[in-house]
């Protein structure tokens, strides 16, 4: 009886540590401050300022958009 009550404890921990390792840690973002979104200057998707392309005052989604809007 010894050894299932063991047995049982052990699995039990074994579970417990897997599941608190899997978890990403809470800390890895920071989502206390918002960050400033921003427009596509050629399509107008709103999208996070870190993640935009910028150019002069301007801000696109991607390299594509921001070469068809540069004037040449």
């Amino acid at each position: 009886m010894a050894r299932l009550i063991f047995l049982v404890v052990a699995i039990a921990l074994v579970f417990w540590l897997l599941r608190r390792f899997r978890r990403p840690p809470s800390e890895s973002k920071d989502t206390s401050q918002p960050e400033d979104m921003v427009s596509c200057a050629h399509c107008g998707l709103n999208l996070p300022k870190s993640e935009a392309l910028s150019s002069g005052d301007k801000y696109y989604c991607c390299e594509a958009h921001r070469r068809v809007s540069k004037p040449e």
